[in-house]
């Protein structure tokens, strides 16, 4: 099939097929008269490159797979190296999430600790001669 087969059938464009050419990770046949030309397994291969990238893999990340299936690994992801890009990718989300969940208790500190404010303020409110709250967007609490 010709590039843009290829590109239609993938769910991606010509500019991508060839960038992805130039960085080695799709081979370059030519026809006769010098057209690109791809089969089947540039299909799945491009199909894999899309996954991992979906999931988050730079594309960098994703030649051990290509070298995989190319090797002729059916999934492209039982290499050694492909396994190790896993296990570094696994170690990075973890670290994020790790990361996250220490933001998220830090926001949920810090609601806990706006909210018992905004508690004191209108329990203040209600004894005579003190403070009446107001609100950030104007007015005071009902």
């Amino acid at each position: 099939m010709r590039i843009g087969e290829l590109a239609a059938r993938a769910g991606t464009t010509t500019r991508t097929l060839r960038y992805y050419e130039a960085r080695g990770l799709l081979p370059a046949r030519r026809s006769g008269n010098g057209h690109r030309t791809y089969d089947e397994s540039d299909l799945l291969l491009l199909r894999q490159i899309r996954t991992l990238r979906d999931f988050g893999f730079e594309l960098e990340e994703t030649r051990p797979f290509v070298e995989c299936l190319r090797a002729g690994h059916p999934e492209g992801d039982t290499c050694p190296a492909s396994l190790a890009v896993y296990r570094r990718k696994l170690a990075e989300l973890d670290s994020l999430i790790g990361e996250l969940q220490a933001v998220r208790a830090t926001v949920g500190a810090q609601l806990e600790r706006a909210e018992q404010a905004r508690a004191e303020l209108a329990a203040d409110a209600l004894v005579p001669g003190g403070p009446e709250p107001v609100c950030e967007l104007g007015g005071t609490f009902p």
